[in-house]
Order: structure tokens, then C-alpha cells, then sequence
């Protein structure tokens, strides 16, 4: 079965993003610098081109996106990620925890909302990632799953750097 992993990049101050993040800034102020490690390598990774890591960086990022079987998120992270109609850089099927899916729009055909709550939501991320991991994106998601005790791995990604909110891991 799936273990349910935490695996973000956080600031020193425990933030995910900048102050003042949106569609227009999903980073937030600032925010960018929490993952720039992550495109300044020589060339693009196997799964997505838009993600080179440094060569100290390649093989956590290779094991993260070959483990990957599922990734859990939240609404609002889905809104200011524009629903990944250009693909998640993991490039597996995400579930949408929310209390109301949108009725227009476009988004990734691997998003799935899940209106029964961040357990059940899991639940259907574990049934499809099989022996892969199910990645939790979205502060409020991770809160919530921790609060359920959902949570198996909590790998301590932190980028020197502060952020000053508004969304802490």
C-alpha cells in the first residue's frame, strides 16, 4: 500500500510560498527562490523539461518523481496552479479535495475532485498509486492529513531562505 508523503520545499520560516500568492503570482512575493534549486542544473530531468535540477539535486529529484503514484492537493492551490492544464511536473493523478468542483474551466484530465473530504481523498490516491507514494501538495491538506494521522514520511526539505507566508507547511 501507498505510503502518504509531505515533500516541499520550505522556507526557514516554515512558509511554502511568498506573501501575496495568486494566478497571477502562484509563488507569492518571493516565493520563486523556494524553488529555484530546482531549475538551475545543466539540462531537464526525464519526466519534465521544465524542471532541472542541479547534478547534487538529480537523484532526489528522479527517486521523488519515479516513486510518485498519486498526489492529494486542495482547491485553492488547484485555482492558482490554473488546474495544471499544462501538466503537473510529477505527471500523475491528482485529487482535489474541495467542497465545490468547478462547473467551467479548463484542467489536467489527471485531476479528480474529491468532495468527501482530505480522508477520503487519500483513500482514492492510495487505491491508485498501488505501491507508489501519494504526495500531499497543498498547506492546508498537509494540516489536515496531519491532524488525521494520515501522514507516513515527512522528509525536512527546507531552502535558505524566508518567505513571510501566507501558507505554512
Amino acid at each position: 500500500m501507498a505510503n502518504v508523503i509531505v515533500d516541499l520545499s520550505t522556507s526557514l520560516d516554515g512558509y511554502i510560498a511568498g506573501p501575496n500568492d495568486g494566478r497571477t503570482t502562484p509563488l507569492g512575493d518571493g516565493g520563486g527562490a523556494l524553488f529555484e534549486w530546482m531549475g538551475a542544473g545543466p539540462e531537464a530531468n526525464r519526466v519534465d523539461p521544465r524542471i532541472c535540477p542541479p547534478d547534487a539535486s538529480r537523484p532526489v529529484v528522479d527517486e521523488w518523481q519515479a516513486e510518485a503514484g498519486a498526489m492529494v492537493s486542495g482547491r485553492r492551490t488547484f485555482d492558482i496552479a490554473g488546474g495544471w492544464k499544462d501538466g503537473h511536473p510529477i505527471d500523475v493523478p491528482i485529487f482535489v479535495v474541495t467542497h465545490e468542483p468547478p462547473t467551467d474551466g479548463e484542467w489536467s484530465p489527471q485531476v479528480e475532485f474529491v468532495t468527501e473530504g482530505v480522508e477520503r481523498a487519500i483513500a482514492r490516491a492510495k487505491e491508485v498509486a498501488g505501491d507508489n507514494k501519494v504526495s500531499l501538495a497543498a498547506a492546508s491538506v498537509v494540516q489536515q492529513a496531519l491532524r488525521a494521522g494520515l501522514v507516513d514520511e515527512m522528509p525536512r526539505g527546507r531552502v535558505p531562505r524566508r518567505a513571510g507566508g501566507p501558507t505554512r507547511r
